[in-house]
């Protein structure tokens, strides 16, 4: 399952993304996780160090390597210099599963030990001054988008990606990459306003959108939650000594989260496997050729110098039984 954790800065995202990481890896499951989010947090969330998260790989700056690599022998790409963010695979191309060791991985990709299992992190680099261009961004981003477009998951496998925050996911094709999207929301004006912001635009490409309640203090902010979001509300995190003694440095072990905040986790982890059945590739695969014409009409023809829409295998559906003519 792809799995995206989005919404207000400040709402807790991060934290949230990263326990919901950290109980799929006790469980057993096969966690990569992603940091594209502008501000990047995800690491220490994790357990690094400042300096250990300083020092991961920047996907951004390994971009050519990842075009090279996923390009394979695909016949409808002559070049790694020829891919944009949103270019699809084909009969060829090279594809990324969870379970596995790649180029991709070796250099991007860094294990994290929890207290319980493990994860890989992938993270697009942290964004300085000189980044803060919008191009510059998305360039970044964009290698989560590219992979993505090339990721075989199996069931019970998950990329859960911290996303960047508010309504900039919208930027480019990214938000429909995803099997799942849980958005955190404070219950305040602002924290529904980009819930609302969010399902308005999602609403045309069938994102499944979940609403988690967080910094709930109390009936009157669970009624706000529930007037607001209606159906869309899963759960609701609460107050957590676990998550302060987590943002003050010390990594309590995950066993003595409150029963109660590690229940929404698991609705959470139960939603996911739920939704799973209702994955649909055709559309994934469409969706993702959509967002690829859209690039190269905007920018990417002239960009490249060649018309992108050749890029397009139209008898390739990207799926789990559907790698003949793919390298795995």
């Amino acid at each position: 399952m792809k799995i995206a954790f989005v919404g207000k800065g400040g709402s807790g995202k991060t934290t949230l993304s990263a326990l919901f990481i950290r109980h799929l890896a006790a469980a057993g499951r096969p966690v990569i996780a992603v940091d594209a989010d502008i501000n990047q947090h995800l690491g220490p969330a994790l357990g690094l160090s400042d300096s250990q998260a300083a020092d991961l790989p920047s996907l951004g700056a390994h971009l050519p390597q990842i075009k090279e690599y996923l390009r394979g022998d695909n016949p409808l790409i002559g070049s790694a210099d020829e891919m944009i963010k949103t270019t699809p695979p084909g009969r060829g191309s090279r594809l990324l599963r969870i379970v596995e060791e790649n180029p991709v991985y070796a250099s991007c990709a860094r294990p994290i030990a929890l207290d319980e299992g493990s994860v890989r992190l992938l993270a697009t680099g942290a964004f300085t001054e000189e980044d803060l261009g919008v191009a510059c961004y998305h360039s970044k981003v964009g290698a989560v988008e590219l992979l993505l477009n090339h990721l075989v998951d199996g069931q019970e496998e998950y990329v859960v990606t911290d996303m960047t925050a508010g309504s900039d996911s919208f930027a480019s094709g990214l938000f429909t990459r995803f099997d799942l999207t849980f958005l955190v929301a404070e219950p305040t004006r602002k924290g529904i306003s980009v819930y609302r912001q969010y399902k308005e635009y999602a609403r045309d490409f069938d994102v499944a959108l979940h609403v988690v309640g967080n910094k709930v203090q109390g009936p009157d902010d669970l009624a706000f939650l529930q007037r607001e979001v209606g159906d869309d509300l899963l759960a609701v995190f609460g107050h957590s000594e676990w998550v302060r003694r987590l943002e003050q440095g010390t990594e309590p072990p995950l066993q003595l989260l409150e029963p109660a905040n590690r229940a929404v986790l698991e609705a959470l982890k139960r939603q996911a496997d739920q939704a799973h059945a209702h994955r649909d590739p055709q559309r994934y695969t469409a969706q993702a050729v959509t967002f690829h014409l859209r690039n190269a009409q905007s920018w990417g023809n002239t960009k490249v110098g060649i018309d992108l829409a050749s890029q397009i295998d139209p008898g390739f559906v990207l799926g789990t039984d559907q790698l003949d003519g793919a390298h795995a």
